[in-house]
């Protein structure tokens, strides 16, 4: 409903303009703070002051005197509060809010015939996913997922690096050693295992003879010299590398859940003869200079100091070179790119764009997500020796401080629940992985954050658990009224829920496909997060003030429809965000 009173408030607002002389072409509509009871407000009277030679409270006034509500559905009136012009809602914005909470797709916005290719994660195939890198695939799920409920065509793409120095190592190193060369594994699982090769293989290219080494490094050349040259026994010598630690580390993300329509690997750019094409047109470049045994891409005109390196003296492509290949092959294939990237990648992503530019692409359609990397409060992560903290083993310890909490708490409260240890361990579940995604997705990307168990998983302030239990509260009150998926034949008019909260609980429910908009338009998923809160917090009160189960005819009938509303609010808002919506807690 959101949105169409904005469309209404835009049309009004530009006919007033335009019947007393002013231009229409910034209508100056936003959110009001949180003590204007208005849904929209416009601010266009301190633009129009200079030219109208009136203070700004004098001109919001004149445009609030011209704006004609006849024909409009959901604005009420409009007063104003010193310069700026406030619109409210009429009856009917709640009536329809209600009503359209009654759908589970709630919020779900109206599809756009646009396509859009999300990248994400897209971490190198050499061992299991850390937690350093966990921020990119959280973030990249939600992302997607916001697109797809703003009503995009949407693909989750992981790019896998399968040409580069570290999976010729790999293979090198795996074809090499045996298994009584390596530790025991650190869990049962693919990467778990292959990663031992990597990590033994590093050590030997540090540690043993020269003699020894310069005979690796010649293998290792050779590996990446066939990927280049697209031999075939190479590529499937190196794919058996690739595939077998991307099967393992797709286990572990399925875990968050983070789910790709497309495992894209870069030597497809290779074998396909793009990235030579894209060599030849950058070589034909006036920016394009050989120096220092390398071909590279002078990008100054673009404010970038930092040459592009894009073919080395013996005729090898780099990652950027094949990255090339690859987004002109996204351009031909969706119509919007966004890719997710950490903070370390972005020289890489701003020399990507200019030589895109150059080579004649439309970079607009391309958007990056730059991220800062999480940390625990212990300090900084590294993988390259093993010395990290894994996502796995974050992910097992969530669920268990989760089972930890709910025990507690249901020992508190001198109560057994009827829920089966099945029941116990799904609740744990959701409410763990839940809670370590919501508090990282809940920031905003650039931020560098600390990961704190006790944030996390507090279930009094605002985290997941705090958002998890407004669900399994609204499920309960409508399975004590048998009512759990019943949606009665008339529906009660709006007018029925007159006290403040219930008011407060529909506007903020009316708020949902705003912020999906706004979380889609912007890329800012923690967006919804913070919506998440607002409505929590705005069922909170009305849990607080207006009983449901005691209430009698269609007062009662009204707020059921307002808990059911609440109830589609809550699960497709925190499934955006990759959250469960438990039943119980």
């Amino acid at each position: 409903m959101f949105t169409a009173f904005r469309d209404e408030v835009a049309g009004a607002l530009a006919e007033a303009l335009a019947g007393a002389g002013y231009p229409t072409d910034d209508l100056g509509i936003e959110q009001p703070p949180p003590d204007v009871p208005a849904v929209l407000a416009s601010s266009v009277a301190f633009r129009l002051a200079g030219e109208a030679g009136a203070p700004p409270p004098q001109v919001a006034g004149e445009i609030a005197d011209a704006v004609d509500l006849a024909g409009l559905t959901y604005v009420g009136r409009v007063e104003t509060r010193g310069p700026y012009v406030n619109f409210h809602p009429g009856e009917a914005y709640f009536d329809a809010t209600l009503e359209a909470g009654q759908d589970e797709a709630f919020g779900r916005l109206d599809a756009r015939e646009e396509s859009v290719v999300v990248e994400h994660t897209s971490a190198n195939p050499t061992g299991p996913v850390h937690v350093g890198r966990a921020r990119n695939p959280i973030i990249g799920d939600a992302v997607a997922n916001v697109l797809d409920f703003a009503g995009y065509d949407v693909e989750r793409h992981y790019y896998v690096n399968d040409a580069g120095r570290q999976m010729a190592v790999f293979t090198w190193a795996y074809e090499t050693f045996d298994e009584a060369d390596l530790p025991e594994p650190e869990r049962d699982r693919a990467e778990y295992e292959m990663v031992r090769y990597y990590r033994k293989g590093n050590e030997f290219l540090e540690n043993a003879d020269p003699d020894e080494v310069e005979a690796a490094e010649t293998e290792i050349a050779a590996i990446m010299r066939g990927l280049e040259e697209g031999d075939e026994a190479t590529y499937e010598r190196v794919s058996e590398v690739v595939d077998t630690v991307l099967a393992g580390m797709r286990e572990c993300l399925l875990r968050l859940p983070a789910e790709f329509d497309e495992f894209v690997k870069e030597t497809r750019f290779i074998r396909d003869g793009s990235t030579d094409e894209v060599v030849d047109r950058l070589r034909d470049l006036d920016e394009s200079v050989y120096e220092e045994d390398a071909w590279q891409l002078d990008l100054e005109a673009y404010g970038i100091e930092k040459r592009l390196v894009f073919l080395r003296s013996d005729g090898t492509s780099l990652y950027t070179t094949r990255d090339l290949a690859h987004h002109e092959w996204k351009f031909e294939n969706f119509d919007r790119a966004v890719t997710v990237l950490g903070e370390d990648h972005k020289l890489q992503a701003d020399q990507l764009r200019a030589a895109l530019d150059l080579l004649g692409d439309d970079v607009s359609q391309l958007s990056n997500v730059i991220y800062s990397y999480v940390n625990l409060p212990e300090g900084k992560m590294s993988t390259r020796r093993g010395t990290g903290v894994n996502l796995d083993d974050l992910l097992d310890e969530a669920v268990a401080r989760a089972r930890e909490e709910y025990e507690k708490r249901a020992e508190d409260r001198l109560r057994e629940d009827d829920l089966t240890e099945a029941d116990v361990e799904r609740i744990a579940e959701q409410v763990g992985i839940g809670a370590v995604r919501y508090d990282i997705v809940s920031k905003q990307p650039t931020k560098s954050i600390t990961f704190r168990w006790e944030e996390a998983l507090d279930f009094e302030a605002q985290s997941a658990p705090y958002v998890q239990y407004v669900h399994a509260r609204c499920c309960g009150i409508l399975d004590e009224a048998g009512e759990a998926g019943a949606v009665p034949d008339r529906l009660p008019d709006a007018s029925t829920l007159d006290a403040a909260e219930e008011r407060e609980l529909l506007l903020t429910l009316a708020r949902f496909e705003g912020a999906v908009e706004r979380a889609a338009d912007e890329l800012e998923p923690h967006r919804i997060a913070t919506y998440t809160r607002e409505l929590a917090e705005a069922f909170n009160a009305f849990y607080r003030e207006c009983p449901v189960l005691r209430a009698e005819g269609e007062r009662r009938e009204a707020r059921l429809a307002l808990v059911r509303a609440s109830r589609h609010a809550v699960a497709n808002a925190l499934g955006l965000l990759g959250v469960a919506a438990p039943d119980s807690m």
